[in-house]
């Protein structure tokens, strides 16, 4: 009885021992690739970030030469800005609010551009850059 017992019962025990070998490569391949796609998204949301820094710090340096009252809110919206960058928090990755701030302060961003009559296109490329003449 054991012998066909053994015979009977192997498709059970391999197909048992297969799932368990599927599941831990599984389990290890999506730990890699989510590694590789939070750093991606890190990366954008970063540089995103960095290019509204950037842009409300040098509008702001250009406006303060001027003092109107025109100029005044332009520059109050900009400081809006800077601050909303400055308190979000890039060391945080399980931050709750994280998309409902970056939301915020794209908002903020379109308001600003469009007091100050600018495009508000920012897009990040998803192909490496290259020149070309």
């Amino acid at each position: 009885a054991d012998l066909f017992d053994g015979i009977v019962m192997a498709e059970q025990r391999f197909h048992g021992e297969g799932y368990q070998e599927g599941y831990a490569e599984g389990s290890h391949a999506g730990m890699a690739e989510g590694r590789r796609y939070g750093a991606l998204q890190g990366a954008r949301i970063g540089s995103e970030i960095g290019c509204y820094l950037g842009f409300a710090l040098t509008w702001h340096c250009l406006l303060q030469k001027c003092t109107d009252e025109k100029n005044s809110k332009k520059i109050r919206a900009l400081d809006s800005l800077i601050g909303m960058v400055q308190k979000f928090p890039y060391e945080d990755p399980t931050y709750d609010k994280l998309q409902e701030d970056l939301e915020k302060i794209r908002g903020k961003f379109k308001q600003v551009c469009s007091m100050l009559n600018i495009q508000s296109d920012f897009r990040i490329g998803t192909e490496r850059s290259s020149l070309t003449f």
